[in-house]
Formats: structure tokens, sequence, C-alpha cells
């Protein structure tokens, strides 16, 4: 199996994050972190606390020194600093297998850093790893989210609907790849509640982790402005995205009888509620 191995200096903060966050969404490779300096130290609290907010637990995590052996084996050295980087290549290692994040040490900051950092380290990875930026919504990105309802939907949504939803405080987040829409989804937010109105990755992208990113953008937005639940129907035989909302947090809280059309079909009702 190809081994992955994120990278920083005291490994209690930076690289816990990333190896935690790239665990969540990839089983094809062995992930691990390690720090240059320090050995044997537990997750720093405010990392634990930053992944924690996006359902990932990375708390029985304890630092350990790279070692030579570990870096020749790596299919993959993901530093998070330039500095990072230049240490290792001083050291003999392949430059050819090493990448740069290039993300602040957040050390003896306070949780808004830690979590600016963890969000830095997600952009990071997903573009390094699926080449995909999560972003949100700008000028005429209605044209292609709009394009991805008609391939993804029997009912799909107009351009003006999209622009219409957007003025009655509905924000949409995209994920775009190589300057294509390759996803998106929408979170309409009404006093303090949240109400997910559509999740749509074009069929290519399936499967890589697109969806899951576009959401935690979603809960990211929800933590920011305070919602007290965030909720969405899906319909019953989307086993698929069940299981994926499930993982993220979500339960089932009731049923629409015959809610979807083309093909009639119930819609599960599944919300996930701030702790």
């Amino acid at each position: 199996m190809r081994k992955i191995i994120f990278v920083c200096t005291g490994n209690t903060c930076r690289s816990p994050m990333a190896e935690g966050y790239l665990k969540s969404k990839q089983t094809d490779f062995e992930i691990i972190s390690r720090g240059l300096t320090a050995d044997g130290l537990p997750v720093s609290s405010n990392s634990k606390i930053a992944m924690e907010k996006i359902g990932i637990d990375i708390s029985s995590h304890t630092s350990k020194q790279l070692t030579k052996e570990e870096a020749d084996s790596a299919h993959l050295i993901v530093c998070m600093s330039p500095s990072h980087a230049q240490f290792l290549t001083f050291a003999g290692v392949d430059e050819e297998k090493i990448r740069v994040l290039g993300v602040d040490d957040p050390y003896g900051c306070d949780l808004s850093v830690y979590e600016e950092c963890r969000d830095q380290i997600i952009k990071g990875i997903d573009k390094l790893f699926n080449g995909v930026d999560i972003r949100e919504f700008k000028e005429k990105d209605e044209i292609y989210i709009a394009m991805l309802e008609k391939e993804c939907f029997s009912e799909p949504w107009s351009e003006k609907a999209i622009l219409d939803a957007k003025e009655n405080n509905t924000l949409f987040v995209v994920a775009q790849a190589e300057e294509k829409i390759i996803g998106y989804a929408g979170l309409q937010i009404v006093l303090d509640e949240g109400y997910i109105t559509n999740v749509a990755v074009t069929k290519e992208h399936r499967g890589k982790g697109v969806a899951k990113a576009l959401m935690e953008k979603l809960f990211k937005i929800a933590e920011e402005k305070d919602l007290a639940f965030i909720t969405l129907e899906v319909r019953e035989s989307n086993l698929a995205a069940i299981n994926l909302y499930k993982k993220l947090g979500f339960e089932k809280e009731g049923e629409r009888k015959n809610f979807y059309v083309n093909p009639k079909e119930n819609g599960h009702i599944m919300t996930k509620r701030r702790k």
C-alpha cells in the first residue's frame, strides 16, 4: 500500500489535522503524520477541537519523529511549510516526492486561528489530491449550476430559480476543478435554521469526496451563522447519499410521502443539530 506522510515541526497541530482529514476521505493509502523535532506529545487541544467541529476525531494521536526509513518508503511527503521541505531535501529525501501546503504554524494561538489553519489544510489537500477548490458562489456561476442541475435531477432548477433563491437567503457553494464547476450545494437560512436545498456532483466525480467537501463547507457557514440545525430531504433509495449524511452526523427525523416525482418516491428528512 502506498504511504502518504504529512510533516510539520512538532506533529501536534498541523500535520495531525491533515492526517485526520485525508483519512476521512481516502482509504486507498497508508496515511500518517510525523514531526521533525518532537516525539511522544499529545495532539494540541485546539487542533482536536477544530477537527471535532467537522466530525473528525484525532484525540488519540501522539506525536512521532519522522525517520529516514519512513521518508524513503513514502510515496508522497506533504510538508506544512517550505522550511520543512527544505530540511528534508538537505537530509537527502527525494525532492520529487515532496509537496508543500504552505500553512502557517498556529501553535500558541486561540481556537479561531486553529480553525483557519484547519480550513487552509482542507483546501490545500482537496486541491492536491482531487484538484478541487471549494468556494462560495460568484457571478455567472448560475449558468454552470443550472447545467449541473439538468445532469443530476429530473426537475432541474433554472438559472432564474437559482438567482431567485440567492436573493431569498440561500447561500451556494461550488466545487471547481480546472476551471469547471463539478459540484454545488445550497443552504437556505431562515432565522437560526438551515435548509439544504440541493447537493449535486457530476457523475464522473462522484465517490471522490466532493459531496463531503461541499457539506463540510456548509457546516462551517452554519457554525459561523450560529444555526441551531441544518436539515435536508433525500430520496429513500439514494443509499449512497443517506450513508454519507449519517457519517456526517445527520439523523433521520421523519419522512415525506411521495415527496419526489419523476419517479415518485418518499423522502427521508435528515437533520444535524448543533451540540
